[in-house]
């Protein structure tokens, strides 16, 4: 239809779903809080375990925030928006992933009853800055520092991290694993200290054994054996060296044709072949190494002459596996042979066996003088186990290496936030205007981590809460929640203390979040040109008078 000959105007197609104004900002803060709901109980030393099958049909059993919602699959965007949050808190500090959810869905939830008060959007997100802003004074504020060089101060904080998890019965020893682990690659390239974890700090799970065995190897181990078996399997102090060239014949790029007129020019072929071999060969021996690892092959005539000349070797070891070798031994790795040095040399390594783990054979480079890699030989009795230690490692590993370049800390048990709850409370009375109630909201929001610690351990959260307020209103910020019990105590004579950089990026990413969600006023799903197709014509658009 059209009024006086104008054009019809088309309007947005009816198909689509669409929420928009309060109903839009309703759902989204219903879903987030769904989520938060989801994970809850897994916050604390006392927290459940949860039990999900993904896809393919394995298990996975785990208490870790950001695992269970990798394997959550949901469809409202918001809730999809709050899973990454719990990815980019696990990437940047390891810690806190629960936590992080957890507050960002009671954050939203507070806000409902703000929006329902008819404040803006917009008035709310302004006062959230300036209470974010609030609680990063108090932060720093109340943050004492830590020497990362003391031992007995580094575990006391890794064993916080590994506290709320599934390895907790053997904390003292995981957390040695993690701060060993960390030292070994920590390094200062010109000036500047890096912990690359990711990269240098390999984690080999092996079923079997117990899991009392696990142990930081100060080199690497492959799951690798050598290719001759006249070839030695136990060297000490060897001299390595690494290539990422084949020790067989090169081929053509492309398909290559020789026409051989007669049987001659074929052995002359062979013969050049077996030559070009020896002289690569030949040329490895000049430096008497006692073991040669390569990225590629090495042909059978290879592995003769090398056998002959007692040197072992290894080939097709992944790039990743070359790289930490070099690093750990020392030497650097050569692409073509004939740009071998004796500086390339690996000479750092004190032991180089193979021993045979349960079915598979693993080589060992260990013994290592001032290695910059490492490898953690976990051990235990399943697979899901194994997988359950690794995700807890890598989180103890991160906060570790947290500290090591923001080396401050701040009480556990909830202290934290709820310093920060009674400081935006009394400061909320000083605000006028309507911005007064959103900085109640985030102060009331920040009580549900205590609140959470005290109901995940049984205890009563509200006897618990007032006293725990009580505290913090008398200025003792060091109290907070004996999380296996649901009691109040102070942290200083509990001695636990968490890392700073942890609470600061858990406390930005929950209000991040929930003012991204507040600003969100229409959602509107678009369809797919396939299902439109299937579903047959879609009706007939509406046009505007």
């Amino acid at each position: 239809m059209s009024l006086g000959g104008q054009t019809p105007v088309f309007v947005i197609n009816s198909a689509p779903e669409r929420q928009s104004g309060r109903k839009a900002q309703i759902s989204n803060i219903t879903s987030a809080k769904t989520v938060a709901d989801v994970i809850r109980t897994c916050l604390g030393p006392k927290s459940m375990l949860k039990m999900i099958l993904d896809p393919m049909g394995g298990i996975i059993l785990t208490n870790d925030g950001n695992a269970i919602l990798r394997e959550i699959d949901v469809a409202h965007p918001a809730a999809k928006n709050m899973i990454e949050l719990s990815r980019t808190q696990d990437e940047e500090c390891g810690d806190g992933t629960t936590s992080v959810i957890v507050l960002a869905g009671e954050i939203l939830a507070q806000s409902l009853s703000q929006l329902e008060r008819d404040i803006h959007p917009v008035v709310i997100i302004s006062a959230y800055n300036k209470a974010l802003q609030a609680a990063l004074e108090i932060v720093s504020r109340i943050s004492v520092p830590i020497d990362t060089d003391d031992d007995s101060q580094m575990l006391a904080l890794i064993k916080t991290s590994i506290g709320t998890k599934f390895v907790i019965r053997w904390s003292d020893l995981m957390c040695r694993l993690a701060l060993e682990a960390v030292r070994i690659v920590s390094a200062d390239d010109a000036g500047v200290r890096t912990v690359d974890i990711k990269r240098y700090a390999r984690v080999e799970k092996v079923p079997g054994g117990e899991i009392e065995s696990s142990r930081v190897l100060a080199g690497v181990m492959l799951n690798k054996d050598i290719v001759h078996p006249q070839m030695r399997r136990r060297i000490h102090k060897p001299r390595i060296v690494l290539l990422d060239c084949p020790l067989e014949y090169k081929k053509g790029e492309s398909q290559t044709n020789i026409e051989i007129s007669k049987e001659a020019d074929f052995a002359r072929i062979n013969q050049i072949e077996e030559e070009q071999v020896k002289a690569m060969v030949d040329r490895i021996i000049e430096f008497n190494p006692d073991l040669v690892i390569t990225e590629k092959g090495i042909s059978d005539y290879a592995q003769y002459f090398f056998a002959k000349a007692n040197i072992s070797a290894l080939r097709r070891v992944r790039k990743s596996d070359n790289n930490r070798i070099a690093r750990a031994v020392g030497a650097t790795i050569v692409n073509r042979v004939e740009d071998l040095r004796e500086s390339d040399i690996g000479t750092r390594c004190g032991l180089f066996n193979v021993e045979k783990i349960g079915d598979e054979y693993f080589t060992f480079l260990t013994e290592c003088t001032t290695p910059k890699a490492c490898t953690i030989l976990l051990r235990g009795p399943s697979k899901d186990i194994l997988n359950e230690i690794d995700r807890n490692l890598a989180d103890a590993m991160s906060v570790a290496r947290n500290v090591v370049f923001n080396p401050t800390l701040v009480p556990g048990g909830g202290a934290v936030e709820m310093a920060i709850s009674v400081s935006l409370q009394a400061r909320a009375r000083t605000v006028t205007g309507v911005e007064a109630g959103p900085f109640r909201a985030v102060a009331d929001a920040l009580e549900v981590i205590p609140r959470t610690l005290v109901q995940n351990a049984g205890g009563n959260a509200i006897r618990a809460l007032t006293a725990l307020r009580a505290k913090h209103a008398n200025g003792e910020h060091s109290w907070g929640i004996d999380g296996d019990t649901g009691e109040i105590v102070d942290m200083k004579t509990y001695k636990l203390y968490e890392s700073a950089s942890v609470k600061i990026q858990t406390f930005k990413t929950a209000i991040e979040a929930a003012r991204v969600l507040l600003r969100v006023d229409d959602v509107v799903q678009a369809t797919r040109k396939e299902r439109r197709q299937e579903q047959g014509p879609p009706p007939e658009e509406p046009v505007q008078e």
